[in-house]
Parts: structure tokens; C-alpha cells; sequence
């Protein structure tokens, strides 16, 4: 089934516009001018993607970007943006979002974005989704073959497709260090420079869900001007196998 695209923007001319491209472009497409509307077609049908415009009349967009995260962490989301503010962008990526694309746009860069992002959100086609097998650090269990992550009291942890390619990249090399733009080929799929803040993005959301401290992080550590490096002790590595 071709990949379906929920665009979320209160200009008229521009959800048409996207619509008609991106329908030619094979792909499922529905719109929604503001927040409720979206809720409605994300209750109707699944949705792959969201391109989702910051500015929407009555609710905010990094809001939206947050709820549709919490509920639907498998959903990729692409903010519209015309603010010029970096600052927005990067709170945009810490509240969910995977990547932006900046007001006036071309469409071949929204496809771009679009297909680059289908294949992070897609575990068929991800590096990571032919490992199976379990690993264990300090309590924490990462199942890939299920693709769960339980916590040290048993409980799940909901991983958005992205936070979990990005702990199994890490954890599977643990103690080594891994440079930004191999954790980007792995997290948002080939054929496009992601935005390195994205990873950034990524980490300061998975630090918040795994770490016991997030500013003073123990498993997932900086290093500077290069990436970043799984510290904990992990079990298990010798054991997952690619089938």
C-alpha cells in the first residue's frame, strides 16, 4: 500500500498544491486546515507521514508536533516552517518532530524529505530491522526482534522508529565511538544529508526516556565535534544475529 501523507496547513493553495504533486507522486494523501481536523484523520486512517505547518489559527504547531509524538510514535513528522528563527526549528525536533522544510519550499525537496523519512519510518527497510536477538544493559532490556525496549521495572517504553535505531545502532556498538553522519544514514534511511540536529534531537528525547539523569547522561555520551558513544555495559552483543 503506497505510503500515506496527512498534510496539516491552514493555506489553502498550499495544501492543493502539495496534494496534486504528491498524489502524482503515488502516494496516499489527505489534508487538514487546523489542529481538530488533523485529530479527526489520524482517528480515520493510519497515517505514515505528517507535514505539519508551524503556524495553524488557535493551536501550535510544536504543540501538535509533541501530541501527535506521545500518541503515535511510529508517525514521521516534516514541519512547515516560514519562521526564519533557528531556535523553533531545533525546539520543533526536540518535540517530536524528524525534519523541517523552510517556507517558500520546492516540492522535489519536500519529495526528497518525504521518501527519505518513508524509509526510516518503514522497519522493513531499515539497517536495523533484519537483527534479532536481545541485549541487556544495566537492567534495560532492547528486544530486536520486536523492537521493545523495557525498562529496569519491567515496564515498555514506547520508542519512536528513529529512537529505536538510534539506541540499537549504539548499543550493538557500545564503547565505540559512532560519528554523526553514520548514526543519520541509520536513523533516516540513504539518499539525503539530514539535518544534523535531528540526531541531536533524537538523543536529548532518548536520553530522556532511558537515562537516569538526562543532563549528566551515563549510557549516552557526547563527544565532541564528532558524535556519540554508548557507555553502559552492554550483554548480549556476541549473540544477535542478521537474518
Amino acid at each position: 500500500m503506497n505510503p500515506h501523507v496527512l498534510i496539516v496547513d491552514d493555506d489553502l493553495r498550499i495544501r492543493q498544491m502539495l496534494s496534486r504533486y504528491l498524489l502524482e507522486e503515488g502516494f496516499h494523501v489527505s489534508a487538514a486546515e487546523n489542529g481538530q481536523a488533523l485529530r479527526d484523520a489520524l482517528s480515520k486512517d493510519p497515517v505514515d507521514i505528517v507535514l505539519l505547518d508551524l503556524v495553524l489559527p488557535g493551536e501550535d504547531g510544536l504543540a501538535l508536533a509533541h501530541e501527535i509524538r506521545q500518541s503515535n510514535p511510529s508517525i514521521g513528522i516534516i514541519m512547515l516552517t516560514g519562521r526564519n528563527d533557528m531556535v523553533d526549528r531545533v525546539i520543533g525536533l526536540e518535540m517530536g518532530a524528524d525534519d523541517y522544510v523552510a517556507k517558500p519550499f520546492h516540492l522535489r525537496e519536500v519529495l526528497a524529505r518525504i521518501r527519505s523519512l518513508v524509509r526510516r519510518v518503514t522497519p522493513a527497510s531499515n539497517e536495523t530491522s533484519t537483527q534479532s536477538g536481545i541485549v541487556e544493559f544495566e537492567g534495560w532490556s532492547l528486544d530486536f526482534g520486536r523492537r521493545r525496549l523495557t525498562a529496569p521495572d519491567g515496564k515498555e517504553v514506547v520508542l519512536t522508529s528513529g529512537e529505536f535505531n538510534l539506541l540499537t545502532a549504539l548499543a550493538t556498538n557500545a564503547q565505540h565511538v559512532l560519528h554523526r553522519d553514520r548514526l543519520m544514514g541509520i536513523t533516516k534511511g540513504r539518499g539525503l544529508s539530514a539535518f544534523e540536529r535531528t540526531i541531536d534531537a533524537q538523543v536529548v528525547r532518548l536520553r530522556k526516556k532511558i537515562e537516569p539523569d538526562p543532563k549528566h547522561p551515563a549510557f549516552i555520551k557526547s563527544v565532541r565535534g564528532v558524535g556519540y558513544v554508548f557507555a553502559a555495559e552492554v550483554k548480549g552483543r556476541d549473540k544477535f544475529s542478521d537474518s
